[in-house]
């Protein structure tokens, strides 16, 4: 890296137009009806991902496209397959006179105007303009300025962000098999566990087994105590939400909202573990032990007596069986189960020792879960911004050779006319 950069300070840099180094071409409009479920290229077009796949391509692949119009105009993207240019995005293919002019490799040059363009994708965004749906012109696009160096730096400078940007995505395909593999290892231990046959197994090396030990199955309701929720709208929620605030409010799906204590009645605060039912749309449960309330239409349980019923416990089981209260919820636009539904649905009784085990065995397998969930990301970011200090500190150099060569004439300029007037 450091023979790099010391390469870089004696670089000649010569400026060119994006319109004068590249082709930049608009993409065409698509018929919604050509969209296919399996279609074989993806459209591209104003956002960030695909908007759909069909069976025509426009454009090769190892193209550098940026988005034109809407939320993410200015978006830099390179497209390593075949696909559709839709009719909100460019296209930049490198021009063949500059390649033969500077004796450039197409990759490489291909490659180096894509690092240029997304190191610049602010400024690119900043472009865009109008009042309903923001665009980014041609023509400004066609004035962004690129630096032209030589052919040898060029490619060097190449190939040390695409190792960077090549490992980011080798990073990101092994923490997802990790992922996936731990995940399919949790589901199996959590199937194992929850069974009969393996509960009847764990009873039956109790001391003093008799036959007593034998797992009874008994209503939900006959072991929980149902907790009712509060009337509250969404839009309170939003108003009264304090980060940091000790009692969490649960709405439907992934809403939630930390208040103070003075906005929730003190008897309507549930200070016990529980289980709260998210009984609308996506039907869940959630598993919950810090003071909390949730909307009306919501219920939570909590246990009866912890000697005989492990709250965890049954929140696994019934994680474990969701699939039983999603199709007994009724069909429409909303999906809705009934109370009714959860209290009487039977759960099995092991010995409370039992069931304490099977939770600390699956929390630590959760505790894994999180752990390689909470990885993922943060080792991506890491990447992403050692990939971007990099950038910064091989593709600036442009900037800083243009300014010493301009501030060296400058000085040139300067002694030639104190010369002149001491004559």
């Amino acid at each position: 890296m450091s023979s790099i950069l010391e390469l870089l300070k004696n670089e000649k840099v010569e400026w060119k137009k994006l319109g004068e180094v590249s082709v930049i071409s608009k993409g065409k409009q698509f018929n919604k009806r050509d969209m296919l479920e399996n279609g074989k290229y993806p459209v591209i077009n104003g956002g960030i991902l695909p908007s759909g796949y069909i069976d025509l391509c426009n454009c090769n692949k190892d193209t550098i496209t940026v988005s034109q119009g809407g939320a993410s105009a200015g978006f830099v993207n390179f497209i390593k397959e075949k696909f559709w240019l839709g009719a909100h995005a460019f296209s930049i293919i490198p021009n063949k006179n500059i390649l033969i002019e500077w004796d450039y490799q197409y990759y490489y040059f291909n490659k180096f105007l894509f690092h240029i363009l997304k190191m610049n994708q602010v400024n690119l965004q900043h472009l865009k303009e109008g009042a309903g749906i923001p665009s980014v012109s041609k023509d400004k696009l066609s004035n962004i300025e690129i630096p032209l160096i030589s052919k040898e730096t060029q490619e060097k400078i190449v190939e040390i962000l695409d190792n960077f940007t090549n490992y980011v995505t080798e990073l990101q395909t092994e923490l997802q098999t990790e992922l996936q593999s731990r995940t399919h290892q949790y589901s199996y231990y959590r199937d194992l566990l929850l069974s009969d046959g393996y509960l009847n197994k764990l009873s039956e090396k109790i001391d003093g087994f008799d036959g007593m030990n034998n797992i009874s199955y008994e209503k939900l309701i006959k072991l929980c105590v149902r907790q009712k929720g509060i009337p509250i709208t969404a839009n309170r929620m939003k108003e009264i939400n304090q980060v940091g605030a000790p009692i969490r409010i649960f709405a439907g799906g992934n809403t939630v909202a930390d208040v103070r204590l003075e906005e929730v009645n003190e008897e309507d605060i549930i200070n016990k573990p529980s289980i709260i039912v998210k009984s609308r749309g996506n039907i869940d449960f959630e598993y919950y032990d810090k003071p909390f309330t949730h909307k009306n239409e919501m219920w939570s349980y909590s246990t009866l007596d912890s000697n005989i019923l492990n709250i965890k416990f049954l929140y696994y089981f019934l994680k474990n069986n969701i699939k039983y209260f999603r199709d007994s919820s009724t069909v429409g636009k909303l999906p809705q189960i009934s109370i009714g539904i959860t209290d009487n649905y039977k759960i099995p009784i092991p010995n409370i020792w039992i069931q304490n085990k099977v939770v600390k065995i699956l929390d630590k397998f959760q505790s894994l879960l999180a752990d390689t969930q909470g990885l993922l990301p943060q080792e991506i970011e890491q990447r992403q911004k050692q990939y971007e200090y990099y950038r910064e500190k091989l593709l600036t150099f442009a900037f800083e050779c243009d300014s010493k060569q301009a501030s060296k004439q400058a000085s040139k300029q300067a002694s030639k006319q104190a010369s002149k007037q001491a004559r």
